[in-house]
């Protein structure tokens, strides 16, 4: 059995919505445009230094500071949600290539953002699922390979299952494959879909009527 499992996939992963938020916009950005990536930043160096990998007896102020940047990009990608439905829904054809574009960003960003959230929710967090009482733990996430555990032995969920499983919410607006067990998983399953939905009619709502 591993005692670790490397975190530079959840890395990477939070240093490309960081990317993606810098090319938004100033108009969908929440105050001065280096604010929040600055701030963002600083957590994730913050994470890259201390935790080249998570092990099962990793602190929870640790833990807390993972899901502190994890609720921050969250909360800036739905401020920009919020005005970007305000400029696709005004009327008016000014940037219109341009809050497109933001469109495919934000949706993009939800899918990176949401497949840490269940990787860092499931069973506990990564650390705990690599403990030594790790088949009793309970899980809030059902795979495929749990229901045939025959065709798939030896595995264990990884981040990009995780990941993977954002990009099927995202694009179905429901679960596929994946199925989520606790109140907590349902409901950022079901956050994430809402997002994603209405992020995809405002595009599609905003190319009809430029297309008009």
């Amino acid at each position: 059995m591993r005692d670790a499992e490397p975190f530079w996939p959840a890395q990477l992963t939070a240093g490309a919505a960081l990317l993606l938020y810098l090319t938004l916009p100033h108009s969908l950005i929440m105050g001065p445009k280096g604010l929040v990536p600055a701030v963002e930043g600083v957590l994730l160096a913050g994470l890259v230094i201390t935790t080249p990998r998570r092990h099962h007896a990793q602190s929870s102020g640790l833990r807390a500071v993972v899901v502190g940047l994890l609720a921050l990009v969250s909360l800036t990608t739905l401020v920009s949600l919020i005005l970007l439905a305000r400029f696709l829904l005004d009327g008016s054809h000014a940037h219109g290539h341009a809050l497109l574009f933001a469109g495919a960003v934000l949706w993009l960003t939800n899918v990176l953002v949401f497949g840490i959230w269940y990787w860092e929710l499931d069973a506990g967090g990564p650390g705990k699922r690599l403990a030594a009482d790790a088949r009793t733990t309970t899980s809030d996430f059902l795979f495929p390979q749990m229901t045939q555990p025959r065709l798939a032995i030896g595995w264990r969920s990884s981040f990009t299952d995780y990941l993977y499983t954002s990009y099927t919410n995202a694009t179905a607006f429901s679960p596929t494959d994946t199925l989520p067990l606790s109140a907590m998983a349902k409901l950022l399953m079901a956050i994430q879909s809402l997002t994603a939905l209405v992020t995809i009619l405002l595009v599609v709502a905003r190319a009809v009527n430029a297309l008009g």
